[in-house]
């Protein structure tokens, strides 16, 4: 047949089995006869199926590659193939230089951890009353405002906060008990904050505070941010995620322009003028300005932080760097109330968070540039340079280069540098695919995170552990570390593609049966057909109905936040080193819109929260299919340019059974359609019912 025929022009016999790297689609059978020589190899731990560079150009052929721009032939495949050369040159992660720097990338992660969560307490809505009145008159803010802080702490920052009306304060609880009735001996919701006298207590000059998070005093307290200015505080937390997904966003394509090594030491040191100058605030306005700044200096060094840690590593061992990166993160979060509480004051907090930044001023004089980054740009003169510091640093000997890096490297020295931007992934057929899926997807997992966290919290009332705000920072917390601790155990075994799939769809049953099985038990608790059916509807409304929807809230935000997370990680493994960070910047930047759901919700006074987790539900939905599109990068090298990012395809979900015949071509089958002319002139070789693809029907 016509296949056989293809098959065996690609290389193969007529009963040769294609590898599983064929059938991945990451290296055609004839690119790998090509490279064979040169010595490219899977990384530690990795079988077949890994992403090599294309061949260089026959010389008959006429011109450059078709996946160059420049008029010359493409540099030297054994210098593209860092995973399999350069990397093994230098001892991969076992040289001791290489350990240092990586520990170097997972020591600022506690102070980002600091600053990520430092809204919880800096902009803490506080319980509020008028000055004179005494604690034990009715207070104005006690409602909401002390009830949703914690709602989002898995997502950096803590949802703003506002006092309800009274029309959304019973459609929030209803939302969160699945029903509008409550049972005989249930404690009821507190009054909103504009219901009976409260609406006097606004009338004041001055308030006294009990705040929470201790703190004697911080941003609200200090302006009086309460009553007709509530507003200012929502604001004042939306301006520092906004800050970030600009930052994401910008930053994120002039790294892949001029380096990451430069964007992470200029975002050092902005983040310390404008996070110490937002200590030094005369009012709201600035605070909030000066708050977005910070946020976009802090995006640039958490991105380029990561994506420097993904290029230091051999394909075995990126999952577990990135996830200690995250625990010391987590660390951060686990110690910020005790460092507020040894603050104090939110100037002194603010200075604390900011100043250990100063220590990385000292990354100037220590960390190198990515050397992967130099050799996927073809900035050969300074990669030379960089590999000789990396040999000195190791005490290697120079004889030990097998396969003859250095001497390639010599030749191509006068190449000229080629950088990308991110928008060249527009013109491409695999890779704008594949971000776009993960932007959905981490979009939508810290999306619904929000509605999960305020779904758990709305029933404090009924749980008097959820009443205290360090109750509700640590179980949100705790339900992180816990997602974290499931993804490495679930991503090992499943792999990428498996573990954001298995997590997706734990988050939609979560999502879908809160909203769908709670309502139902509503419907009939609110309209009983006999006696019986009424005393189950009083039981079920007051207990079934409330453990239910803790449990899938808690089930909801554990899978949400795997989600999210696996997302970046999964972007930052298959976007080309020569637009990783755009790669990155734009699927940070979803989750940050995801994030920015949450203050722009409670800025409407909770309007419109049904719908938001309606949305997001069917997005869950959506991206359970599109993760099936998705390649599975385990164990595979780094793809270093775009023309080996459009060979990261997708395989199937179950490997085939030995012997058994995939039902799809491989790349190399598919990428030249010319045999097909050929054989439809060449008719009368071929039976009568014969096609180009094989047999006609009859």
């Amino acid at each position: 047949m016509a296949i056989d025929r293809r098959r065996e022009a690609a290389g193969g016999g007529p009963g040769r089995q294609p590898s599983p790297a064929e059938e991945n689609g990451s290296l055609p059978p004839g690119d790998a006869a090509a490279s064979a020589p040169l010595g490219g190899r899977a990384g530690p731990g990795g079988g077949g199926g890994e992403i090599q560079p294309l061949p260089a150009p026959h010389p008959a052929a006429g011109g450059p590659h078709p996946g160059c721009s420049s008029a010359t032939a493409a540099p030297s495949l054994l210098l593209l193939d860092y995973d399999g050369s350069v990397l093994p040159f230098l001892g991969g992660l076992g040289g001791g230089y290489q350990k240092t720097l990586v520990l170097l990338t997972w020591i600022p992660a506690l102070f980002i951890g600091f600053s990520q969560f430092s809204d919880s307490f800096l902009l803490d809505q506080p319980n509020f009353w008028c000055r004179g009145a005494g604690k034990g008159a009715e207070l104005a803010g006690v409602t909401a405002t002390g009830r949703w802080d914690a709602g989002d702490l898995a997502n950096w920052t803590s949802p703003p906060t506002t006092p309800f009306s009274t029309a959304s304060w019973e459609a929030a609880g209803n939302l969160s008990n699945g029903s509008g009735g409550d049972g005989g001996d249930t404690p009821p919701l507190p009054s909103p904050p504009d219901k009976g006298d409260n609406a006097s207590n606004c009338d004041c000059h001055a308030w006294d505070y009990g705040i929470r998070t201790g703190l004697v005093q911080n941003v609200v307290s200090k302006w009086d941010l309460v009553c007709d200015n509530a507003w200012k505080v929502h604001i004042a937390k939306f301006s520092l995620l906004v800050g970030l997904i600009f930052g994401y966003l910008i930053t994120g394509c002039i790294a892949d322009w001029v380096g990451r090594r430069p964007v992470l030491l200029f975002s050092i040191i902005f983040i310390l003028i404008f996070g110490l100058t937002v200590a030094l605030s005369v009012n709201v306005t600035m605070f909030s300005t000066l708050r977005f700044f910070e946020g976009f200096c802090l995006a640039g060094i958490i991105l380029t932080l990561y994506a420097l840690r993904i290029e230091l590593c051999p394909p075995g061992k990126r999952f577990m760097i990135t996830m200690v990166a995250s625990f010391v993160a987590m660390a951060g979060q686990f110690l910020m109330p005790g460092l507020a509480a040894l603050c104090r004051d939110w100037k002194v907090l603010q200075a604390l968070i900011i100043c250990p930044f100063l220590l990385m001023l000292l990354y100037w004089s220590v960390f190198p540039e990515s050397l992967r980054w130099l050799m996927a740009t073809q900035q050969f003169e300074a990669a030379k340079k960089l590999i000789l510091h990396f040999t000195q640093k190791n005490c290697m000997n120079p004889e030990s280069d097998i396969k003859g890096v250095m001497p390639e490297l010599e030749k191509e020295l006068s190449r000229r540098p080629k950088k990308v931007c991110i928008v060249k992934v527009v013109g491409t057929r695999n890779l704008w695919k594949n971000i776009v899926v993960l932007c959905v997807n981490s979009l939508t997992g810290y999306g619904i995170h929000h509605c999960f966290a305020r779904s758990m919290m709305g029933h404090e009332v009924k749980v008097p552990l959820l009443e205290n705000f360090y109750a509700d920072y640590y179980t949100v917390a705790s339900i992180a570390l816990a997602s974290c601790l499931a993804m490495c155990l679930v991503v090992r075994l499943l792999g990428r593609r498996g573990g954001l799939l298995l997590f997706m769809i734990l988050t939609a049953l979560a999502s879908l049966l809160q909203l769908g099985l709670l309502n139902l038990i509503g419907k009939y608790s609110q309209h009983p057909d006999s006696e019986l059916q009424l005393k189950l509807a009083v039981g079920m409304s007051d207990s079934v109905k409330d453990k239910f929807s803790i449990t899938f809230s808690i089930v909801g935000m554990f899978a949400s936040h795997a989600v999210g997370s696996l997302s970046v990680f999964f972007c930052a493994e298959i976007t080309p080193t020569v637009i990783r960070c755009g790669g990155l910047g734009l699927v940070l930047a979803s989750a940050g819109f995801g994030m920015l759901t949450a203050p722009i919700i409670d800025l409407h006074n909770q309007k419109g929260y049904f719908l938001h987790h309606i949305i997001f539900a069917c997005c869950t939905l959506i991206c359970i299919i599109c993760i099936l599109l998705l390649p599975e990068s385990r164990n595979q090298n780094l793809p270093e340019n775009i023309s080996n990012g459009e060979h990261y395809t997708r395989q199937p979900l179950l490997p085939h059974k030995k012997g058994e015949q995939p039902l799809l071509l491989t790349n190399a089958e598919l990428k030249d359609y010319s045999g097909l002319h050929d054989a439809a002139t060449a008719g009368d070789g071929l039976p009568e019912n014969a096609t180009a693809n094989g047999m006609k029907s009859m």
